[in-house]
């Protein structure tokens, strides 16, 4: 029952406040989104988040076949816990019942974490974005295909 409880569960713009609120518990102060800022992603076409209540969500957009997560983020207090990995598994699921054929995500060279979630769910690198974060860390373009070869 418990695994039940903590199943993903779509999340629209009015779920805003909450998401910012796991955000800035996720993510460090220059890397936090507002409520705005999430409201307006959410706003715009094939955007979708999935959220854990007090826990985690992930906020993923769908455009013709491709996908791309654009955040993800647990709470310190869930994390090693499969939050994750089941808001990961449910975006691809959903991208893909959305038309999406790959998925693309960018990820910090020193978030390991992150970057062994990715690993394990298949993403593999196909890019990189030199200091693209506020600490001046480049990021990992990743990329998994979502069916097929």
């Amino acid at each position: 029952m418990a695994e039940e409880a903590s199943a993903p569960r779509l999340a629209g713009a009015e779920a805003s406040a909450a998401l910012a609120a796991l955000h800035a518990e996720a993510f460090p102060p220059a890397e936090r989104w507002g409520a705005d800022a999430l409201r307006l992603l959410l706003e715009m076409p094939g955007a979708f988040a999935l959220l854990v209540p007090g826990e985690g969500f992930v906020l993923a957009r769908v455009a013709a076949d491709e996908a791309e997560i654009l955040t993800l983020a647990v709470a310190p207090a869930a994390r090693r816990r499969g939050v994750g990995g089941r808001l990961l598994a449910a975006a691809l699921a959903r991208a893909l019942a959305g038309g999406a054929a790959t998925m693309f995500l960018e990820v910090s060279v020193a978030n390991e974490a992150a970057r062994a979630l990715y690993g394990a769910a298949g993403f593999a690198e196909s890019g990189r974005r030199r200091r693209y974060y506020a600490d001046g860390s480049d990021a990992l373009v990743l990329s998994r295909r979502l069916c097929g070869s």
